[in-house]
Protein backbone atom coordinates (compact mmCIF):
# COMPACT_ATOMS: atom_id res chain seq x y z
CA UNK A 1 0.00 0.00 0.00
CA UNK A 2 1.42 3.41 -0.95
CA UNK A 3 1.91 6.16 1.63
CA UNK A 4 -0.70 8.32 -0.10
CA UNK A 5 -3.30 5.53 0.05
CA UNK A 6 -2.41 4.88 3.69
CA UNK A 7 -2.87 8.59 4.51
CA UNK A 8 -6.31 8.54 2.86
CA UNK A 9 -7.28 5.51 4.92
CA UNK A 10 -6.08 7.19 8.11
CA UNK A 11 -8.18 10.29 7.37
CA UNK A 12 -11.23 8.13 6.62
CA UNK A 13 -10.74 6.16 9.81
CA UNK A 14 -10.35 9.37 11.76
CA UNK A 15 -13.73 10.59 10.56
CA UNK A 16 -15.38 7.29 11.40
CA UNK A 17 -13.76 7.03 14.81
CA UNK A 18 -14.72 10.57 15.69
CA UNK A 19 -18.33 9.48 15.33
CA UNK A 20 -17.74 6.20 17.16
CA UNK A 21 -19.16 4.25 14.22
CA UNK A 22 -16.45 1.73 13.42
CA UNK A 23 -17.93 -1.76 13.33
CA UNK A 24 -16.05 -4.58 14.95
CA UNK A 25 -15.07 -7.62 12.86
CA UNK A 26 -17.23 -10.65 13.45
CA UNK A 27 -20.31 -8.54 14.16
CA UNK A 28 -22.38 -11.00 12.12
CA UNK A 29 -24.47 -13.66 13.81
CA UNK A 30 -22.35 -16.60 14.84
CA UNK A 31 -24.97 -19.35 14.68
CA UNK A 32 -27.38 -20.83 12.20
CA UNK A 33 -27.22 -21.71 8.51
CA UNK A 34 -25.91 -19.21 6.01
CA UNK A 35 -25.46 -18.78 2.27
CA UNK A 36 -22.36 -18.22 0.13
CA UNK A 37 -21.89 -17.21 -3.49
CA UNK A 38 -19.42 -19.10 -5.69
CA UNK A 39 -18.16 -17.15 -8.72
CA UNK A 40 -16.56 -19.20 -11.49
CA UNK A 41 -17.42 -17.02 -14.48
CA UNK A 42 -14.51 -16.55 -16.87
CA UNK A 43 -13.77 -14.26 -19.82
CA UNK A 44 -10.25 -15.57 -20.37
CA UNK A 45 -8.44 -18.85 -19.71
CA UNK A 46 -10.71 -21.34 -17.96
CA UNK A 47 -9.29 -23.62 -15.27
CA UNK A 48 -10.49 -27.22 -15.29
CA UNK A 49 -10.88 -27.20 -11.52
CA UNK A 50 -13.76 -24.67 -11.53
CA UNK A 51 -16.64 -27.20 -11.75
CA UNK A 52 -14.77 -29.60 -9.47
CA UNK A 53 -14.33 -26.84 -6.89
CA UNK A 54 -17.95 -25.74 -7.25
CA UNK A 55 -19.27 -29.22 -6.55
CA UNK A 56 -16.85 -29.67 -3.65
CA UNK A 57 -18.13 -26.44 -2.09
CA UNK A 58 -21.73 -27.54 -2.53
CA UNK A 59 -20.88 -30.81 -0.76
CA UNK A 60 -19.07 -28.94 2.03
CA UNK A 61 -22.14 -26.79 2.48
CA UNK A 62 -24.38 -29.82 2.80
CA UNK A 63 -22.05 -31.21 5.45
CA UNK A 64 -21.43 -28.00 7.38
CA UNK A 65 -24.64 -25.99 7.27
CA UNK A 66 -24.43 -23.51 4.44
CA UNK A 67 -26.07 -23.27 1.04
CA UNK A 68 -24.40 -22.28 -2.22
CA UNK A 69 -25.47 -20.05 -5.08
CA UNK A 70 -23.33 -20.25 -8.22
CA UNK A 71 -22.64 -17.60 -10.82
CA UNK A 72 -20.92 -19.28 -13.76
CA UNK A 73 -22.79 -19.42 -17.09
CA UNK A 74 -20.52 -22.27 -18.21
CA UNK A 75 -22.18 -24.46 -15.57
CA UNK A 76 -25.68 -24.18 -16.99
CA UNK A 77 -27.25 -26.62 -14.57
CA UNK A 78 -26.05 -24.72 -11.50
CA UNK A 79 -25.72 -21.05 -12.34
CA UNK A 80 -27.98 -18.19 -11.42
CA UNK A 81 -29.82 -16.85 -14.49
CA UNK A 82 -28.17 -13.42 -14.28
CA UNK A 83 -25.53 -11.52 -12.39
CA UNK A 84 -26.01 -11.45 -8.60
CA UNK A 85 -23.87 -8.29 -8.39
CA UNK A 86 -26.85 -5.97 -8.65
CA UNK A 87 -26.48 -4.03 -5.38
CA UNK A 88 -24.76 -4.24 -2.02
CA UNK A 89 -28.16 -4.89 -0.46
CA UNK A 90 -28.80 -7.87 -2.74
CA UNK A 91 -25.35 -9.31 -2.03
CA UNK A 92 -25.88 -8.94 1.73
CA UNK A 93 -27.68 -12.31 1.79
CA UNK A 94 -24.28 -13.97 1.30
CA UNK A 95 -22.05 -14.45 4.33
CA UNK A 96 -19.07 -14.69 1.98
CA UNK A 97 -18.31 -14.72 -1.74
CA UNK A 98 -15.83 -17.23 -3.17
CA UNK A 99 -13.95 -16.39 -6.37
CA UNK A 100 -12.91 -19.68 -7.99
CA UNK A 101 -10.21 -18.76 -10.55
CA UNK A 102 -12.49 -16.36 -12.50
CA UNK A 103 -9.86 -15.27 -15.06
CA UNK A 104 -10.98 -12.41 -17.29
CA UNK A 105 -7.98 -11.80 -19.58
CA UNK A 106 -7.08 -8.33 -18.30
CA UNK A 107 -3.41 -9.23 -17.74
CA UNK A 108 -2.30 -6.75 -20.39
CA UNK A 109 -3.84 -3.91 -18.30
CA UNK A 110 -5.83 -2.72 -21.30
CA UNK A 111 -8.66 -0.65 -19.75
CA UNK A 112 -10.89 -1.40 -22.73
CA UNK A 113 -10.95 -5.14 -22.19
CA UNK A 114 -14.14 -6.47 -20.56
CA UNK A 115 -13.75 -7.18 -16.84
CA UNK A 116 -15.25 -9.91 -14.71
CA UNK A 117 -17.35 -7.19 -13.04
CA UNK A 118 -18.44 -4.07 -14.90
CA UNK A 119 -18.64 -0.70 -13.16
CA UNK A 120 -22.08 -1.18 -11.59
CA UNK A 121 -21.30 -4.75 -10.51
CA UNK A 122 -18.01 -3.60 -9.01
CA UNK A 123 -19.80 -0.86 -7.07
CA UNK A 124 -22.19 -3.45 -5.64
CA UNK A 125 -19.26 -5.67 -4.64
CA UNK A 126 -17.42 -2.76 -3.02
CA UNK A 127 -20.51 -1.82 -1.05
CA UNK A 128 -20.89 -5.43 0.08
CA UNK A 129 -17.31 -5.60 1.37
CA UNK A 130 -17.55 -2.20 3.06
CA UNK A 131 -20.72 -3.37 4.81
CA UNK A 132 -18.82 -6.26 6.39
CA UNK A 133 -18.96 -8.92 3.69
CA UNK A 134 -16.54 -11.81 3.27
CA UNK A 135 -14.28 -12.74 0.36
CA UNK A 136 -12.42 -15.98 -0.40
CA UNK A 137 -10.03 -16.05 -3.34
CA UNK A 138 -8.79 -19.33 -4.79
CA UNK A 139 -5.77 -19.75 -7.07
CA UNK A 140 -6.42 -17.50 -10.09
CA UNK A 141 -8.58 -15.09 -8.11
CA UNK A 142 -5.45 -12.92 -8.41
CA UNK A 143 -5.62 -13.25 -12.21
CA UNK A 144 -8.76 -11.24 -12.82
CA UNK A 145 -9.69 -7.55 -12.84
CA UNK A 146 -6.03 -6.55 -13.18
CA UNK A 147 -7.19 -3.06 -14.15
CA UNK A 148 -9.01 -2.49 -10.84
CA UNK A 149 -6.49 -1.50 -8.11
CA UNK A 150 -9.16 -1.79 -5.42
CA UNK A 151 -9.70 -5.44 -6.27
CA UNK A 152 -5.96 -6.17 -6.05
CA UNK A 153 -5.94 -4.57 -2.61
CA UNK A 154 -8.91 -6.72 -1.58
CA UNK A 155 -7.26 -9.95 -2.74
CA UNK A 156 -4.12 -8.89 -0.94
CA UNK A 157 -1.67 -6.01 -0.89
CA UNK A 158 -1.85 -5.29 -4.61
CA UNK A 159 -0.34 -8.70 -5.45
CA UNK A 160 -1.50 -9.97 -8.83
CA UNK A 161 -0.65 -13.14 -10.72
CA UNK A 162 2.55 -12.74 -12.70
CA UNK A 163 3.49 -16.19 -13.99
CA UNK A 164 4.06 -19.78 -12.94
CA UNK A 165 6.53 -22.56 -13.66
CA UNK A 166 5.54 -26.10 -14.59
CA UNK A 167 3.38 -27.90 -12.06
CA UNK A 168 5.57 -29.63 -9.50
CA UNK A 169 5.91 -30.67 -5.88
CA UNK A 170 6.87 -27.95 -3.41
CA UNK A 171 6.81 -27.26 0.32
CA UNK A 172 4.50 -24.71 1.87
CA UNK A 173 5.52 -23.54 5.34
CA UNK A 174 2.81 -22.50 7.78
CA UNK A 175 3.65 -19.10 9.21
CA UNK A 176 0.51 -18.44 11.26
CA UNK A 177 -0.28 -21.84 12.82
CA UNK A 178 -3.05 -20.78 15.20
CA UNK A 179 -5.42 -19.26 12.65
CA UNK A 180 -8.58 -21.39 12.23
CA UNK A 181 -7.63 -22.13 8.60
CA UNK A 182 -4.11 -23.37 9.39
CA UNK A 183 -4.37 -25.00 12.80
CA UNK A 184 -5.09 -28.39 11.19
CA UNK A 185 -2.07 -28.22 8.85
CA UNK A 186 1.44 -29.59 9.28
CA UNK A 187 4.13 -26.93 9.68
CA UNK A 188 5.63 -28.14 6.41
CA UNK A 189 2.99 -29.09 3.86
CA UNK A 190 4.35 -30.86 0.78
CA UNK A 191 1.97 -30.71 -2.20
CA UNK A 192 1.89 -31.01 -5.98
CA UNK A 193 0.32 -27.94 -7.55
CA UNK A 194 0.79 -24.98 -9.88
CA UNK A 195 2.74 -22.39 -7.90
CA UNK A 196 2.13 -18.73 -8.66
CA UNK A 197 4.63 -15.91 -8.68
CA UNK A 198 3.09 -12.52 -7.93
CA UNK A 199 3.74 -9.01 -9.17
CA UNK A 200 4.60 -7.82 -5.67
CA UNK A 201 5.11 -9.23 -2.19
CA UNK A 202 1.89 -8.48 -0.24
CA UNK A 203 3.40 -8.97 3.23
CA UNK A 204 3.26 -5.30 4.26
CA UNK A 205 -0.53 -5.24 3.93
CA UNK A 206 -1.69 -8.76 4.76
CA UNK A 207 -1.43 -11.41 7.46
CA UNK A 208 0.66 -14.14 5.82
CA UNK A 209 -0.63 -17.63 6.55
CA UNK A 210 1.82 -19.67 4.48
CA UNK A 211 4.93 -19.18 2.38
CA UNK A 212 6.49 -21.24 -0.39
CA UNK A 213 10.01 -22.58 0.11
CA UNK A 214 11.59 -21.88 -3.28
CA UNK A 215 14.51 -24.16 -2.42
CA UNK A 216 12.11 -27.13 -2.71
CA UNK A 217 11.08 -26.50 -6.34
CA UNK A 218 12.00 -24.52 -9.44
CA UNK A 219 10.07 -21.20 -9.29
CA UNK A 220 11.11 -20.15 -12.79
CA UNK A 221 11.78 -16.65 -14.08
CA UNK A 222 9.37 -14.98 -11.69
CA UNK A 223 11.04 -16.23 -8.51
CA UNK A 224 10.16 -14.09 -5.50
CA UNK A 225 13.10 -15.19 -3.34
CA UNK A 226 13.27 -16.24 0.29
CA UNK A 227 9.97 -14.55 1.17
CA UNK A 228 7.27 -15.97 -1.11
CA UNK A 229 3.80 -15.71 0.46
CA UNK A 230 1.28 -18.12 -1.05
CA UNK A 231 -1.69 -17.85 1.35
CA UNK A 232 -2.80 -14.85 3.35
CA UNK A 233 -5.75 -12.98 4.84
CA UNK A 234 -6.60 -9.53 6.12
CA UNK A 235 -9.36 -7.24 7.34
CA UNK A 236 -10.22 -4.89 4.49
CA UNK A 237 -12.52 -1.86 4.50
CA UNK A 238 -14.84 -3.47 7.03
CA UNK A 239 -14.85 -6.92 5.41
CA UNK A 240 -12.70 -10.04 5.67
CA UNK A 241 -10.52 -11.41 2.88
CA UNK A 242 -8.77 -14.82 2.67
CA UNK A 243 -6.68 -16.08 -0.26
CA UNK A 244 -5.00 -19.39 -1.12
CA UNK A 245 -2.74 -19.47 -4.19
CA UNK A 246 -2.70 -23.26 -4.42
CA UNK A 247 -5.69 -25.24 -5.67
CA UNK A 248 -5.02 -25.47 -9.40
CA UNK A 249 -5.22 -29.25 -9.45
CA UNK A 250 -8.56 -31.05 -9.50
CA UNK A 251 -7.18 -33.43 -6.87
CA UNK A 252 -7.04 -30.58 -4.35
CA UNK A 253 -10.81 -30.73 -3.97
CA UNK A 254 -10.87 -34.36 -2.91
CA UNK A 255 -8.00 -33.89 -0.44
CA UNK A 256 -9.54 -33.84 3.07
CA UNK A 257 -6.75 -31.63 4.43
CA UNK A 258 -7.08 -29.04 1.66
CA UNK A 259 -10.86 -29.06 2.04
CA UNK A 260 -10.61 -28.56 5.82
CA UNK A 261 -8.26 -25.64 5.20
CA UNK A 262 -10.63 -24.13 2.63
CA UNK A 263 -13.70 -24.68 4.80
CA UNK A 264 -12.10 -22.80 7.69
CA UNK A 265 -11.21 -19.95 5.33
CA UNK A 266 -14.86 -19.74 4.30
CA UNK A 267 -16.02 -19.89 7.91
CA UNK A 268 -13.54 -17.19 9.00
CA UNK A 269 -14.60 -14.77 6.25
CA UNK A 270 -18.24 -15.53 7.07
CA UNK A 271 -17.64 -14.62 10.73
CA UNK A 272 -18.42 -18.15 11.96
CA UNK A 273 -15.01 -18.87 13.48
CA UNK A 274 -12.31 -16.66 14.95
CA UNK A 275 -8.94 -16.85 16.64
CA UNK A 276 -5.23 -16.89 15.93
CA UNK A 277 -5.14 -13.10 15.67
CA UNK A 278 -8.07 -12.88 13.23
CA UNK A 279 -5.74 -11.93 10.38
CA UNK A 280 -4.68 -8.71 12.10
CA UNK A 281 -1.68 -6.82 10.72
CA UNK A 282 0.67 -4.34 12.36
CA UNK A 283 -0.27 -1.72 9.77
CA UNK A 284 -3.98 -2.18 10.46
CA UNK A 285 -3.46 -1.37 14.15
CA UNK A 286 -1.08 1.51 13.37
CA UNK A 287 -3.78 3.07 11.19
CA UNK A 288 -6.32 2.83 13.99
CA UNK A 289 -3.92 4.52 16.42
CA UNK A 290 -3.09 7.27 13.92
CA UNK A 291 -6.78 7.82 13.22
CA UNK A 292 -7.55 8.14 16.94
CA UNK A 293 -4.83 10.73 17.35
CA UNK A 294 -6.16 12.67 14.38
CA UNK A 295 -9.78 12.44 15.52
CA UNK A 296 -9.19 13.79 19.02
CA UNK A 297 -6.50 16.33 19.90
CA UNK A 298 -6.60 15.29 23.56
CA UNK A 299 -5.52 11.80 22.51
CA UNK A 300 -2.54 12.82 20.38
CA UNK A 301 0.13 12.48 23.09
CA UNK A 302 -1.40 9.32 24.52
CA UNK A 303 -1.64 7.64 21.12
CA UNK A 304 2.02 8.42 20.48
CA UNK A 305 2.80 6.45 23.63
CA UNK A 306 0.70 3.55 22.39
CA UNK A 307 2.52 3.71 19.05
CA UNK A 308 5.88 3.58 20.76
CA UNK A 309 5.07 0.28 22.44
CA UNK A 310 3.51 -1.11 19.26
CA UNK A 311 6.71 -0.26 17.37
CA UNK A 312 8.78 -2.03 20.02
CA UNK A 313 6.50 -5.05 19.80
CA UNK A 314 6.76 -5.20 16.01
CA UNK A 315 10.54 -4.90 16.12
CA UNK A 316 10.72 -7.74 18.65
CA UNK A 317 8.39 -9.87 16.54
CA UNK A 318 10.55 -9.27 13.46
CA UNK A 319 13.52 -10.60 15.43
CA UNK A 320 11.54 -13.65 16.54
CA UNK A 321 11.37 -12.48 20.16
CA UNK A 322 7.71 -13.30 20.75
CA UNK A 323 7.83 -12.94 24.54
CA UNK A 324 9.03 -9.34 24.32
CA UNK A 325 6.47 -8.65 21.60
CA UNK A 326 3.66 -9.92 23.84
CA UNK A 327 4.94 -7.93 26.82
CA UNK A 328 5.06 -4.69 24.82
CA UNK A 329 1.64 -5.38 23.36
CA UNK A 330 0.13 -5.82 26.79
CA UNK A 331 1.47 -2.42 27.78
CA UNK A 332 0.05 -0.93 24.58
CA UNK A 333 -3.33 -2.51 25.33
CA UNK A 334 -3.41 -1.00 28.83
CA UNK A 335 -2.54 2.42 27.46
CA UNK A 336 -5.09 2.13 24.67
CA UNK A 337 -7.81 1.26 27.15
CA UNK A 338 -7.22 4.62 28.88
CA UNK A 339 -7.53 6.78 25.76
CA UNK A 340 -9.99 9.68 25.66
CA UNK A 341 -12.03 8.92 22.48
CA UNK A 342 -15.46 7.34 22.45
CA UNK A 343 -15.91 3.93 24.08
CA UNK A 344 -16.66 2.36 20.69
CA UNK A 345 -13.43 3.60 19.10
CA UNK A 346 -11.38 2.69 22.13
CA UNK A 347 -12.91 -0.79 22.27
CA UNK A 348 -12.09 -1.38 18.61
CA UNK A 349 -8.43 -0.51 19.13
CA UNK A 350 -8.15 -2.60 22.28
CA UNK A 351 -9.69 -5.60 20.53
CA UNK A 352 -7.25 -5.27 17.64
CA UNK A 353 -4.29 -5.14 20.04
CA UNK A 354 -5.69 -8.23 21.74
CA UNK A 355 -5.69 -9.91 18.31
CA UNK A 356 -2.01 -9.01 17.98
CA UNK A 357 -1.40 -10.55 21.41
CA UNK A 358 -3.24 -13.75 20.45
CA UNK A 359 -1.23 -13.98 17.23
CA UNK A 360 2.16 -13.44 18.88
CA UNK A 361 1.35 -15.62 21.89
CA UNK A 362 0.30 -18.42 19.55
CA UNK A 363 3.61 -18.15 17.72
CA UNK A 364 5.48 -18.20 21.03
CA UNK A 365 3.61 -21.32 22.15
CA UNK A 366 4.35 -23.05 18.83
CA UNK A 367 8.06 -22.25 19.15
CA UNK A 368 8.26 -24.06 22.48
Amino acid sequence: MTKSVRRLLVCALAAVLALGLLATPGAMAQTGDYKILVVGRTLGFRHSHIPVTTNALIALGQQHGFTVDVWDPAQSGLTLPSTPFTSAEDLAKYATIVFVSPVDGTNDLNPNRPRLLNDSELAAFQGYIRNGGGFVGLHAATDTMHTVPWYSQLTGGGARFRNHPAQQTATMRVESPTHPSTEMLPKEWVRFDEWYNYTTNPREDVHVLMTLDESTYNPGSGAMGEDHPIAWCHNFEGGRSWYQGAGHTDASYSDPLFLAHLLAGIEWTAGRVSGGGNCVTWGEVDELVDALGTANAKSAAATRNVSRHLDRAEAAADEGDRKTAVRELRVARTLADALVPSPSARRTLVEKIEDLIDWQQGLADNDM
